[in-house]
């Protein structure tokens, strides 16, 4: 059974403050390769390119500095995600076109389609508050900025 949004969303797989990359592309892919070897990643490569195909799509830059890069993916037996500060903001296709400097990534198990919209809205929401995001900005360290979403989770 999958956990509930709000117990699922503070457990990050990985957490990182000042991720260097040039462009969505590359953030992604650094998200990724964190990812591999985790608990529930059967295939990293294959989350790649499930990410990769779905921000090919439509851009998951939501606005506001944000990115909610995700898929469901048959390369996952249970959800993860990777949360991210880059080091300067890159440019995403954001629907406002503005760069973005917080990146959170979700993968999915493919069969898991309700979990995966009601998490993705659960996060919408609780990112949507710039309060919420000017916390997750300026946390120094990977623990408080994976105190930081976790306290509004």
């Amino acid at each position: 059974m999958p956990a509930a949004p709000s117990a699922l969303l503070p457990r990050l797989d990985h957490v990182e403050v000042g991720l260097r990359a040039a462009t969505k592309a590359e953030a992604i892919d650094a998200l990724v390769a964190r990812l591999a070897g985790v608990d529930g990643v059967e295939d990293a490569d294959r989350l790649g390119a499930d990410v990769a195909a779905r921000e090919a799509r439509m851009s998951t830059g939501v606005g506001d500095g944000l990115a909610l890069p995700h898929a469901r993916t048959p390369a996952v037996a249970r959800t993860v995600a990777a949360l991210a500060t880059l080091a300067e903001p890159v440019d995403w296709g954001a629907l406002d076109g503005r760069p973005v400097g917080i990146v959170l990534l979700l993968a999915g198990p493919e069969a898991d389609r309700r979990a995966h919209v009601r998490l993705l809205a659960h996060v919408s929401r609780v990112l949507s508050d710039a309060d919420v995001r000017a916390r997750l900005a300026a946390a120094p360290t990977a623990d408080d900025l994976r105190a930081a979403l976790a306290a509004e989770a």
